[in-house]
């Protein structure tokens, strides 16, 4: 087993270095966080089976139903990620932030029968955006090396094939820029120019974008009992990456040998659509629960890459290498999803709610015309398995103040290796302030897990063990008419 999940990893290291998509994009368009209101956010999204939040027209649409008033909100968002990064126990650390929109929309109600205990109560319409994952971080990776280079990859791939069939977005990068060259009397074998290691190897990542839904969602409260609700998700998704590679002879120990680096950019948009449904049951005035699937989102999107390498040798010898620009168009289908949650109202002054999701990573699919991803499918199928999600949430009103917290469990996406036990955990809190017809509310989330990685071949050089910390302040202003 230790022996496949190598190769799985050896796999995705190539993969990565000609840009090709793999299962990495699967997952980074198939797990979500809870963005939305304020008041969302600081219950961890826990509001299945309570409603009453245009966040959970992306959660539970059911939660449109609970309306008894038209409602408009806005709420601007501050996110953090620090990056801690350990590499042959040398230790670096860089921060990112951004300034987004975590949620705006409409829910208007219209009032049906004023018996509330008689046939359909309400009918509500609501049109709004939640932003669900942020792709902003910067790392930083540096330690040195006496053992291996990333040249020793290029090397290996370019063994057995003339120059001809080299990659032009990483080898043949590597080869225009004379950093390896054929052995002597042997045109199909090559070396590098790295006669001896010892060299710092530096690498820094800076990724952008976000996920984001517009939620068409349509709800109905049948005798108070039952809610009902449907929403047409439309996902829009913006990623980019730059990642620097480099390789210094900072002792200079290393003969006909200064330094090179090798930087890739990637920039990928595009537009998915889902489907959602739910329901919410008050079976008592102080217990309700609720339920909801999400249908696979299926996502077209386009990439648009290119790459560069720069060397500088003894003597002057220097040379500044660029690929063309590559595009390619695929799609993703994220999994199937599927909610279940229990609300408790106490005294009027209090709610909780807890609230399980379950996921299956392994049922995401990359998709192309013509089909190439048969491979990356199966690595997919033997990468991931499913998650088990638990989110908490609770609120105490103190009119017109409300205090809030929760606390949300995701489970790790990994089946085997190392990221096995990678789960993420997420703590909330926030602050309203409710009048009858306006509403301020503020939200703190805070975000930390861990997961390993490799800058190279996995086989010769040791893992970069990376822990992540998040921190998301939110601000809604909203008004009931």
């Amino acid at each position: 087993m230790k022996k496949y999940i190598l190769t799985l990893m050896v796999m995705q290291f190539f993969a990565s270095l000609s840009f090709s998509q793999n299962d990495i994009d699967a997952m980074r368009y198939s797990q979500l966080t809870f963005g939305g209101t304020a008041r969302f956010a600081s219950m961890a999204g826990s509001m299945g089976a309570l409603g009453g939040d245009i966040s959970t027209l992306s959660f539970n649409p059911a939660g449109i139903a609970i309306f008894r008033k038209t409602e408009l909100s806005i709420t601007p968002s501050v996110f953090s990620q620090t990056t801690t990064s350990n590499y042959n126990s040398s230790i670096t650390s860089d921060q990112k932030l951004n300034f987004n929109l975590g949620n705006i929309g409409l829910v208007a109600s219209f009032q049906l029968n004023e018996e509330k205990s008689k046939g359909w109560v309400s009918l509500n319409f609501g049109l709004g955006y939640n932003r669900t994952n942020s792709f902003h971080s910067r790392s930083i990776v540096e330690s040195y090396n006496t053992t291996s280079s990333l040249l020793d990859v290029f090397v290996a791939n370019a063994n057995g094939h003339p120059d001809t069939d080299f990659d032009g977005f990483s080898t043949g990068l590597a080869w225009k820029a004379w950093l390896i060259n054929p052995i002597a009397g042997d045109s199909l074998n090559y070396n590098h120019v790295i006669s001896n290691y010892g060299e710092l190897q530096r690498k820094s990542v800076e990724t952008r974008g976000s996920m984001g839904e517009t939620a068409i969602s349509f709800g109905g409260n049948y005798k108070n009992k039952l809610f009902l609700g449907g929403t047409i998700g439309v996902v829009r998704v913006r990623y980019n990456e730059e990642s620097v590679y480099e390789e210094i002879d900072e002792k200079d120990t290393i003969a006909n040998f200064k330094s090179f680096s090798y930087t890739q950019n990637l920039n990928t948009q595009g537009n998915g659509i889902n489907l959602k449904i739910g329901f919410i049951y008050k079976a008592t005035d102080w217990f309700r629960v609720g339920g909801a699937i999400h249908t696979p989102t299926s996502i077209i999107l386009k990439d648009e890459y290119s790459s560069s390498m720069k060397s500088d040798l003894e003597g002057n010898n220097k040379y500044d290498e660029a690929s063309e620009n590559g595009v390619f168009d695929y799609a993703v289908t994220t999994p199937f999803r599927a909610i279940a949650s229990a609300g408790f109202i106490i005294n009027k002054i209090a709610v909780l709610n807890a609230e399980y999701e379950y996921v299956d990573y392994s049922d995401a699919r990359l998709s192309s015309n013509p089909n190439v991803f048969a491979e990356v499918n199966t690595m997919i199928r033997s990468n991931y398995t499913s998650t088990n999600n638990l989110r908490f949430g609770g609120e105490v009103r103190l009119d017109p103040f409300a205090v809030r917290l929760g606390y949300a469990l995701y489970g790790s996406p990994f089946k085997n290796g190392e990221n096995k036990n990678a789960t993420r955990s997420s703590y909330s809190a926030g602050v309203g302030f409710r009048e009858n017809n306006y509403f301020l509310d503020f939200a703190y989330v805070y975000t930390m897990y861990s997961q390993n990685n490799y800058l190279y071949n996995p086989s010769i050089t040791n893992a970069v063990e990376n822990k992540y910390t998040n921190s998301s302040f939110m601000l809604s202003l909203g008004v009931r008419f």
